[in-house]
């Protein structure tokens, strides 16, 4: 098989910015003079009727070939060509627009001076549509001769049928919901259509015609808006996929073919629902005409697609592939000036083009080429310049390429020192008397033409933001634009991060491409702790204290915390006090004769934003005296018993919410039944009691509105425990690291296992998506043997029955660390070798390991008493020896 364009015979383009979709062409002879015409339809409500004939390559269309252009001031939606006129058997053509239907005879005058015959419509009748149209058949139903009558299909699922100049009856189509193609076939006198259930269904005439509509007395408007009635399908045929065309082929009037074009497939089916064959597509079609094949018993079948290809089958085998210029909405073939076999394709845009198959030869020869010898030593010598130029270029080590040095688009953000003096803040929450806003100022500048400039601005709940998206005029190079917002608390519970960022999008056009390449740019912020908390009188006694020693002594807190600490008290120095907005308080302490600090609350996600402050501005003061080997670590025990309380706290919630949803369901399934029985006992004629319905109604409506009041409030609860369950797995993470002495990737690496979510859902939680993580690694760069690692893991994610098992791979996870595991995205580190932990904790022995899951000097201990037992009777033996050991 070869690939070629389509030779072009004949094309124009209709009108500008107009739009065409499928029923807008229709090729046949409209004015009954025995050659065929192209009838073009527009949504602009063009209607146009061309005569082609075929000019040279380079030529323009003549003004002849169009016979006729009207505009009827409504969209078109489908043209056809039939015998829609009582009394007579011409031809003539019918228009659909969205509440009309207009049949018009078309009509040819002959013209006295040079400018040829002239072209009119007549119309002979119209139906004003009691609903909105989507599309329509025609053909002889009921098995009339020499008349065609019309069935039309409304956007609501009504089948309204016209015998010609009158409206005989609508019937509506059974488990309606979106309309489909719809076409009919005479040989078994039914409409053929497809559901949006992805099923191929069919409706015999015989049923809609005798079917009963709701009054057969003379009907108002209103009942003619809700008249009709259910049909029965004569047959079914589910085809898995939405249709784009249907069309009924029946070249030889004992064997008729239904064919079916869907998003990815041609179905052909036999008139009774069978499948004759089915060609599965490797592209996305957009239009299909099947016509007859010059083999006996084959169809041929033109499919177009969107990749502007028009393909040639019989029945399944690929005969022939051409290019078009444009991707084809419409394909027809037609006998146009004596060739038979012309294709006609319509794009959406109104490129209208009748093209044929075929090859021209090629002319081109090519040209000799003049023999010389070949000089090596310059090839040579030209080589080694080519060399040494590339083993320059990679001598760089950046891993942007040097374009990138000097971005095009640059955004920075710019937090001011001090808080606002008069609040921003807007619909806090906040119970406090006065909520602190802070200002920053974005400023993004360009090199380049940004087209449509796009600025936003996200902060982690419960922070907002005054304004948070930003629109632009577009930018010159060289230019800037600067935009001041303010941030503030707005939930009544602390966040988990205090830093911001932002997100600049926009058009920069080439040379190529003039509508713009999209590109982005964008930046961090970190804002101030006194955002959401202010200094406040320390506590002597706290549920939670965590002890972070350096290898520096200590620095006042007048030093560090300048923005706290009040000069004029002395004892601040070494005891500061900080109070969060929503009310809980932080006491830090500084020891006089070690080199640790020491914070304490009584909640421990509390902890986190005064650590993290801490140790930052511990660093950085260090830093600026030149200190390069500061550092901070951790012995104490890491709070896991306290961390998995809050775990248990969200899962809670998430099985609340998995309840209230089942509970509305139930109750919405009630409340629907309820609706049911007393709308149709208002709708019976001899009145009957209600039998306490209404009240049932009533009460059930309270029951529904009672439980999205607790979903939403359960709702509201859980985003603020996963804000607290995010504080404290940043505690953890941050505690992990500094007990081990982790370096900035496996921290990383930690970072991703247990913050894998911005946002917590019902459909894919923190549980689940933690568990498989740390799992992963534990059968990885934590695995003890290749055993572990044969181990595979699940493919999907769901909703745990509890937390037990998350809870145990976290404690060991903490306890492989503690052997001397390193965290590690390579499969090099195959196995784990037992040694002593930095700071001196010993380690713990391999058989209490997996069942009690114990950091050095924590007291988190999960325990199975029967196993620990066990293993305390085999200390010497391993744990999948302890496990054969247990066996009788």
């Amino acid at each position: 098989m070869s690939l070629f364009k389509a030779r072009d015979w004949w094309s124009t383009v209709l009108g500008e910015k107009e739009e065409f979709d499928q029923g807008c062409l229709c090729v046949a002879d409209v004015d009954n003079s025995g050659q065929d015409k192209i009838i073009v339809g527009s949504y602009m409500g063009y209607l146009r009727i061309f005569n082609p004939h075929p000019v040279k390559p380079g030529d323009e269309v003549q003004a002849e070939d169009l016979l006729l252009e009207v505009q009827l001031r409504e969209p078109i939606l489908q043209v056809e060509v039939g015998k829609f006129v009582s009394g007579t058997e011409g031809l003539h053509l019918a228009v659909l627009h969205c509440r009309r239907l207009c049949v018009y005879a078309v009509s040819e005058t002959l013209g006295n001076v040079e400018h040829g015959n002239q072209y009119q419509i007549k119309l002979m009748y119209e139906h004003h549509l009691q609903r909105t149209a989507c599309n329509m058949t025609y053909g002889p139903f009921g098995g009339v001769k020499g008349r065609d009558l019309i069935c039309i299909q409304s956007m609501d699922g009504m089948l309204m049928l016209f015998e010609q100049e009158s409206y005989a009856f609508g019937r509506f189509l059974p488990g309606f919901l979106l309309p489909g193609p719809l076409t009919y076939s005479s040989r078994t006198d039914s409409f053929i259509t497809v559901s949006s259930s992805r099923q191929v269904e069919s409706y015999k005439y015989q049923v809609l015609a005798f079917a009963t509509d709701a009054d057969g007395r003379q009907e108002t408007v209103q009942q003619k808006l809700s008249s009709g009635k259910k049909l029965v399908v004569d047959w079914v045929l589910n085809i898995g996929e939405q249709a784009l065309d249907i069309c009924i082929v029946s070249f030889n009037q004992a064997v008729s073919s239904v064919f079916v074009l869907g998003e990815r497939s041609l179905f052909c089916l036999k008139d009774n629902g069978q499948i004759r064959f089915m060609k599965k597509l490797d592209y996305s079609p957009s239009c299909f005409i099947p016509y007859c094949s010059v083999k006996e018993g084959t169809i041929n079948t033109l499919v177009g697609n969107h990749s502007k290809m028009l393909y040639v089958y019989q029945d399944i085998t690929l005969k022939w592939a051409t290019q078009l210029p444009h991707v084809p909405v419409s394909v027809k073939v037609a006998n146009l000036q004596g060739l038979k076999g012309v294709i006609i394709t319509l794009s959406d845009s109104g490129h209208l083009q009748c093209s044929y198959l075929g090859t021209d030869p090629s002319l081109f020869q090519a040209p000799r080429v003049d023999s010389k010898e070949i000089n090596y030593e310059e090839f040579n010598a030209e080589m080694k310049e080519l060399q040494k130029i590339i083993k320059e270029a990679t001598k760089t080590q950046d891993i942007l390429p040097e374009s990138e040095k000097h971005r095009d688009l640059i955004v920075t953000a710019e937090v001011s020192p001090d808080l606002d003096v008069e609040s921003q803040a807007i619909d806090s929450e906040v119970k406090a008397e006065v909520v602190p806003s802070v200002t920053v100022k974005v400023t993004i500048q360009s090199r380049v033409t940004a087209q449509k400039p796009y600025l936003a601005v996200c902060v982690q709940a419960p922070l907002a933001v005054t304004c948070d998206r930003f629109t632009f005029n577009d930018l010159d190079p060289g230019s800037s634009e600067t935009v001041v917002l303010s941030v503030f608390l707005k939930g009544n519970f602390p966040p988990s991060e205090l830093e911001g960022n932002c997100v600049l999008s926009c058009n920069t056009p080439t040379e190529l491409n003039p509508e713009g390449i999209p590109k982005f740019a964008q930046c961090k912020f970190k804002l101030p702790l006194r955002l959401v908390c202010f200094p406040a009188q320390p506590s002597k006694s706290a549920n939670h204290k965590l002890t972070i020693d350096t290898n520096k002594p200590p620095i006042s807190f007048l030093t560090i915390f300048p923005d706290f600490a009040d000069p004029s008290e002395d004892d601040q120095a070494n005891v500061l006090g900080f109070q969060f907005l929503t009310g809980s308080k932080i006491t830090l302490l500084a020891s006089k004769t070690s080199q640790r600090y020491r914070i304490q609350s009584d909640q421990l996600e509390d902890l986190w934003l005064v650590t993290k402050e801490l140790t930052l501005r511990l660093e950085e003061h260090f830093k600026k005296q030149n200190c390069k080997d500061f550092a901070c670590t951790f012995s104490g025990s890491v709070p896991l018993q306290e961390y998995f309380e809050l775990i248990d706290r969200h899962f809670e919630l998430r099985l609340n919410a998995e309840k209230f949803q089942e509970l509305l369901s139930e109750r919405a399934i009630q409340f629907r039944a309820i609706e049911r029985r007393l709308l149709t006992r208002f709708k019976d004629k001899t009145p009957a009691p209600l039998q306490h319905l209404d009240t049932l109604l009533e009460g059930t409506f309270r029951e529904v509105i009672a439980l999205a009041d607790a979903a939403e409030e359960n709702q509201a609860n859980m985003f603020q425990a996963f804000t607290k369950l995010k504080s404290a797995t940043h505690l953890v993470i941050m505690l992990i690291g500094l007990w081990q002495k982790l370096n900035a990737d496996q921290v990383a690496i930690m970072e991703a296992t247990f913050l894998p979510l911005a946002e917590d859902t019902q459909e894919l939680g923190w549980e689940e998506t933690v568990d498989s993580a740390i799992s992963f690694l534990l059968r990885t760069c934590l695995s003890k043997s290749s055993k572990e690692q044969a181990l595979s893991l699940s493919s999907q994610l769901s909703m745990p029955k509890d937390t037990s098992r998350l809870k145990k791979n976290i404690s060991l996870f903490c306890d492989r660390l503690a052997k001397g595991g390193r965290l590690s995205l390579s499969t090099e580190t195959a196995t784990q070798q037992a040694t002593v932990v930095p700071g001196g904790c010993a380690t713990i022995p391999e058989s209490d390991l997996e069942e009690r899951a114990v950091v050095p000097g924590s007291a988190a201990v999960i325990s199975h008493h029967k196993h620990t037992a066990k293993q305390k009777s085999n200390p010497g033996l391993s744990e999948d020896a302890a496990e054969e050991a247990k066996k009788p």
